[in-house]
């Protein structure tokens, strides 16, 4: 029964969304445990963000032409490029991409996620029943765990689509960047460390987490680029750009198809065929999203990356993936 609980409480999805600053708590706190987490962080260019974003030429453009005079002020560059904490009345940025970023705002459940059954309890000494309480209540909390990797990674895609038209248009931001989960996930900002039986080992992820990580990846390519196309109101730079990512994700699917069939899969190309990609289509485009999003949970609740293995041939080589950790 223990068992069962605790699969439906991993199983337990919750919307992935930019981060509310009067729930966030700001990275030190969670350095203040993960201490080896922190310091692979802080080698990052997440978290260099925060410092070169306002510094380069680049940056000064974008903000110039967008009309926005400090960065770190009321701007659309506050949800993707920094985390942000209430501070005497205001929302001040405290970090660049940090950990709420990708695990959620944690001041509903950072004390909850490490309590083991009391002060003195240990991880490893914590009851069946209390873990599965413990979890279900830091997801309530808003946690979002690495076991539900689809919303963790949603994230990713939630910025590295840049969905902000007049950003792109008019700002001259790069329409999205080449993300590709696997190999974005696995060189600087990997942080596996609790999957090590020391726990100071930054373990790359194994080959049945690669294996979703890949697949899972794709379909929120194709997600968050079909939302991106939804936005679009003028047949400029950020419309083509959208509309050719989509129509690549799809591509790149249908290539894992052919290799590894999975219903889930075969499911989410049909409606990706079945919508135009075109101005004034936000209803259809975004409709078909969402049924996109529905299927890709299904998917990362249904397999484990076991029963993937054909997919190996088409995972990124190591050699390509984005830096390497400072641990």
């Amino acid at each position: 029964m223990i068992r069962i609980l605790l699969i439906c409480v991993i199983a337990t999805w919750v919307q992935a969304q930019h981060m509310d600053p009067e729930l966030t708590v700001g990275p030190d706190q969670c350095g203040e445990c993960h201490k080896n987490e922190l310091a692979v962080w802080k080698e990052t260019k997440h978290h260099k963000s925060f410092f070169d974003i306002t510094r380069s030429e680049e940056g000064r453009q974008i903000a110039q032409k967008m009309g926005i005079k400090r960065i770190k002020r009321e701007s659309d560059c506050l949800n993707c490029h920094f985390t942000s904490i209430p501070e005497n009345d205001a929302i001040v940025p405290v970090a660049g991409i940090s950990c709420e970023s990708c695990h959620g705002p944690a001041k509903n459940w950072i004390d909850v996620h490490n309590d083991y059954g009391g002060k003195d309890m240990k991880k490893e000494d914590e009851s069946p029943d209390h873990r599965v309480k413990r979890l279900a209540d830091a997801i309530a909390g808003g946690m979002l765990r690495p076991d539900n990797l689809y919303l963790v990674a949603e994230n990713c895609f939630q910025c590295h689509t840049v969905p902000n038209e007049r950003l792109v248009n008019e700002g001259g931001h790069t329409a999205g960047s080449a993300f590709e989960l696997v190999s974005w996930s696995q060189g600087e900002i990997r942080h596996n460390f609790l999957r090590s039986d020391t726990g100071d080992q930054n373990m790359e992820a194994s080959a049945n987490r690669k294996r979703m990580m890949f697949i899972l990846g794709q379909v929120l390519d194709l997600e968050y680029s079909l939302r991106g196309t939804a936005l679009a109101t003028a047949k400029a730079e950020y419309a083509v750009s959208m509309a050719k990512r989509s129509k690549l994700a799809g591509l790149r699917l249908k290539k894992i198809q052919e290799t590894q069939p999975v219903a889930q899969v075969q499911k989410i190309i049909e409606l990706a065929d079945s919508v135009e990609l075109k101005l004034n289509n936000a209803d259809a485009l975004n409709r078909v999203a969402d049924q996109i999003s529905e299927l890709g949970q299904e998917l990362a609740r249904s397999y484990d990356g076991s029963a993937f293995s054909a997919l190996d041939a088409l995972l990124p080589d190591p050699s390509t993936y984005k830096g390497s950790p400072a641990l």
